[in-house]
């Protein structure tokens, strides 16, 4: 938590939800091993099986089947999922209740809002499944990483490496707001960059090798 998701987007590995996936609280941050659900239409059935089910800690990340109409969290299924442990809630389609969800300040990210609802029928859906989120493919057990700017997808073999590269990418951002508002530059030897003709030597590369 002591870095944010927009380091981790600089990183090989690391995938990322669309834009449109936004928090209703812009100060939301959150972090937690992925729980999924796939909810069809209006029926999520699953997702109140998802709750019971998900670990303290967790993120529920739902795919909605690319459904934009129909909102399966609101305040009341946000409030259970506080209070559970749960860590947040990723939703690929809308949300409603958001001045509720804004104000309490729990983490519920979603691409748009809608005044309609989902209902509890019992007819589909699945939960703990390898899903699709936003553009994203993401497993259970994935890490999701989500504030304001939008949510990234870790896979959890190897993510120490890139959370050191993280925070000590942070560390370095110290010492670059002290120098750019001092009116430095960037450090990067422009001039050298273009003597070397990077597009070139790719154009090079691209023919074929002579006999």
């Amino acid at each position: 938590m002591g870095v944010d998701p927009a380091t981790f987007g600089h990183y090989q590995g690391v995938r990322f939800m669309k834009p449109a996936m936004k928090p209703l609280c812009r100060q939301s941050k959150m972090v937690g091993t992925a729980y999924t659900v796939r909810i069809e239409g209006r029926d999520s059935t699953a997702l109140y099986h998802a709750l019971r089910k998900a670990p303290k800690g967790s993120v529920i990340v739902i795919d909605r089947c690319g459904d934009s109409v129909f909102a399966c969290v609101g305040e009341m299924l946000a409030l259970v999922a506080q209070a559970h442990g749960i860590a947040g809630i990723v939703i690929d389609g809308p949300a409603t209740d958001s001045l509720a969800i804004e104000k309490s300040g729990y983490p519920v990210f979603c691409t748009g809002i809608s005044v309609v609802t989902t209902l509890v029928l019992g007819l589909s859906g699945e939960h703990d499944i390898p899903i699709a989120c936003a553009g994203a493919a993401v497993q259970p057990g994935d890490i999701i990483f989500g504030d304001a700017d939008g949510v990234v997808v870790i896979p959890p073999e190897g993510y120490l490496p890139l959370l050191e590269k993280a925070e000590a990418a942070a560390a370095r951002e110290i010492d670059m707001r002290v120098l750019f508002k001092a009116g430095g530059f960037p450090k990067i030897d422009l001039e050298r960059l273009a003597a070397a003709n990077v597009p070139g030597i790719i154009e090079g590369l691209k023919k074929p090798a002579s006999s």
